[in-house]
């Protein structure tokens, strides 16, 4: 199909090109994305006033297709703060600190729980739930206050957030960029991630054995006042736990786990995906928040739900204010584009990236070799700004472009490069984004961060090259 490419494609394609080489340099790509909007606008529309117009309209477009996930995740956090609060969370993994025996059980059995602790609370909120109850049981039998911290960010902020099956946040940024079901990107993962997952923390595991046995190992820690009191699990904890009766906190230990348990299995009978799975994890944990409040604190139930609620709402803006503005952009490749111009791309156009991914493959030797190996660059390029979450739109519209250029495997480059921009800036590699576990285990950040560096490449390696084999 030979499509005919306008200055609107052109500059979209520049804008995508500058983007990149701002995240490359650590730079913020706020205005870059503001200044992209703008110019595609007066473009499409000839006039100034409907291009300022539509940089406004173009963040309504992607806070109405964000929401979903912006709440869920606030409302995650939100039932985390409560649950801090009363010891809840102490006494949910407690029973967990007495099969960690060895180093090796340790840094494998604080993996795994926080692999599944991450899929339902997220991993920042989740390193808070664990570390505290697990990292001294983890020192204690000899595991490096280094090693608990690596094994809570390759889990959590690696395997439970690049694949995100529960909440489902990434998979929708991505789909959405890429044109797709969320379902196919979630399926497409699948292998990717448990490829990644099993390099990456089985070699972390090796070199962290033979660094110790060799003696040449460095834990790296800090003090206390070093880290960020914003961070650390206990924060309130010891007047928290007097809130509820151990009796009561018990039994909600219990009955928590029970309930997304329930929700886990209602989303396998009923087939929910997408938006409706979000909906019902959301609502459990709403509903557990308030149920959690009003039997802590009682008569200020009513100003403790809106306190929590608004430490929830403050850390999801937080998180999605950067992403926001690129989102928009990355819409407007597809179909954000009809939604505030209308008709104005050539006959026969099925959005600006679809054209030039068709363009690209009448004139560049595209194959499925080139295409892996341009995703998870372009991921990792994205996940240098330390966010994970705000380029991952980016790797969902070149992904589309690729696989429309190859006519196969866009659900495949679309979760390589998810998995990339998420490992790399997710809080595996990049320092800033290392803060919360390395806070909460009383480590430099930096030295969390060259700890990782091996085992995420080689991780990433081998995940680019299974990809080349399933597009």
């Amino acid at each position: 199909m030979d499509i005919h490419l306008t200055a609107i494609h052109w500059v979209y394609l520049s804008f995508i090109l500058a983007i990149i080489g701002l995240m490359a340099m650590r730079r913020d790509t706020s205005l870059i994305c503001i200044v992209g909007i703008f110019a595609i606008g007066l473009l499409a529309t000839g006039r100034v006033g409907p291009s300022v117009s539509a940089v406004f309209e173009s963040f309504i477009f992607a806070i109405k297709e964000l929401i979903g996930t912006i709440l869920i995740i606030s409302i995650i956090v939100a039932m985390s703060r409560i649950l801090i609060r009363t010891g809840i969370n102490e006494t949910m993994i407690a029973p967990f600190a007495r099969m960690l025996r060895t180093p090796a059980l340790a840094y494998w059995g604080i993996g795994l729980i926080m692999l599944v602790t991450s899929w339902f609370f997220w991993p920042s909120p989740a390193v808070a739930l664990i570390g505290a109850v697990l990292l001294p049981v983890a020192v204690r039998v000899g595991l490096p206050a280094l090693g608990a911290a690596m094994a809570m960010n390759l889990f959590g902020h690696g395997i439970a957030l690049s694949g995100d099956y529960m909440i489902q946040g990434a998979p929708k940024l991505t789909a959405d960029a890429a044109g797709l079901p969320v379902a196919d990107v979630m399926a497409a993962s699948v292998p990717l991630v448990a490829v990644m997952g099993v390099v990456t923390t089985a070699a972390a595991f090796w070199m962290m054995r033979r660094d110790m046995q060799s003696g040449t190992w460095r834990d790296g820690t800090v003090s206390a006042s070093d880290s960020s009191a914003a961070e650390r699990p206990g924060d309130g904890g010891a007047n928290g736990a007097a809130l509820l009766s151990p009796r009561a906190k018990r039994t909600l230990a219990v009955a928590i786990p029970l309930l997304f348990a329930a929700d886990v299995a209602a989303l396998a009978i009923w087939k929910l995906q997408g938006g409706d799975a979000t909906a019902l994890i959301g609502g459990t944990a709403l509903l557990i928040m308030i149920a959690v409040t009003l039997l802590a604190h009682r008569n200020r139930a009513l100003e403790k739900t809106t306190s929590y609620l608004i430490d929830g709402f403050v850390f999801g803006f937080k998180v999605f204010g950067p992403v926001i503005p690129i989102a928009a952009f990355f819409y407007l490749g597809d179909s954000a584009f009809a939604a505030l111009f209308g008709d104005k791309l050539p006959a026969g156009s099925h959005g600006i990236v679809n054209d030039l991914g068709v363009a690209l493959a009448g004139t560049v030797p595209v194959n499925g070799a080139v295409s892996a190996v341009t995703l998870t660059t372009v991921g990792a390029v994205t996940g240098l700004d330390g966010s994970g979450f705000s380029g991952i739109s980016l790797a969902g519209s070149v992904a589309n472009l690729f696989g429309t250029a190859i006519h196969s495997g866009t659900a495949t480059l679309t979760a390589l490069g998810q998995i990339a921009a998420i490992w790399v800036g997710g809080g595996t590699l990049v320092p800033w984004a290392l803060i919360p576990a390395a806070a909460i285990c009383g480590v430099d950040p930096f030295e969390l961060a060259r700890r990782n560096l091996k085992p995420v490449l080689l991780g990433l390696a081998v995940t680019t090259v299974v990809a080349m084999f399933l597009i």
